[in-house]
């Protein structure tokens, strides 16, 4: 009988002397490391497969503006062969460098013609203030870095600046379909 009241007494000082804690499941520690998921993150690839010439991950166009910039750039392929893609994206995933995410976009979905190498893609991104036009082997000998830099600076970003991003890629598209024919 001594021997089970010692182990009651002993289990009840035990229990007693552990005090609980609440943890708050509403607010993060502190400590914790954010985890920031985008849609790309749960894929094989964090790079999207674009399925159209004009990919508006962001919607910063409307339904009308996306039809006029698809039907420019389907009429400049039908008359050259060269291929352009434009794709708004709010979020790089795992990438730490947008120039190098535009470029491994680029390949990762194969704008322009393999045996040509005449793609040319506008990557850009309203919530990063980014934008990259990325030319495969075979454009950049016509649009070098130096003419797409100065499309960019002079043509699109002006337009970016008054949250005018379909004028800034219509006049940008425009202006680089005049140097590429």
């Amino acid at each position: 009988m001594k021997l089970i009241s010692k182990i009651i007494l002993l289990a009840f000082l035990t229990i007693s002397g552990c005090k609980s804690k609440q943890i708050d499941k509403t607010e993060p520690s502190p400590k914790a490391p954010k985890v920031d998921f985008t849609e790309f993150d749960l894929r094989e690839s964090d790079l999207p497969k674009l399925k159209r010439e004009v990919n508006d991950y962001e919607f910063v166009f409307t339904p009308e503006q996306l039809k006029k910039l698809t039907l420019i750039i389907r009429e400049f392929e039908k008359e050259t062969t060269n291929q352009i893609a434009v794709v708004s994206i709010d979020s790089i995933g795992k990438h730490t460098d947008f120039d190098q995410f535009a470029i491994d976009l680029s390949n990762y979905n194969g704008v322009g013609q393999k045996e040509k190498d005449n793609g040319l893609t506008i990557v850009f991104s309203k919530n990063l203030r980014k934008i990259r036009i990325s030319t495969g082997y075979g454009t950049e000998k016509i649009l070098t870095d130096e003419i797409c830099k100065k499309v960019i600076d002079q043509t699109i970003i002006p337009e970016f600046k008054n949250s005018e991003y379909y004028n800034g890629i219509e006049k940008g598209i425009t202006e680089l379909i005049a140097k590429w024919k």
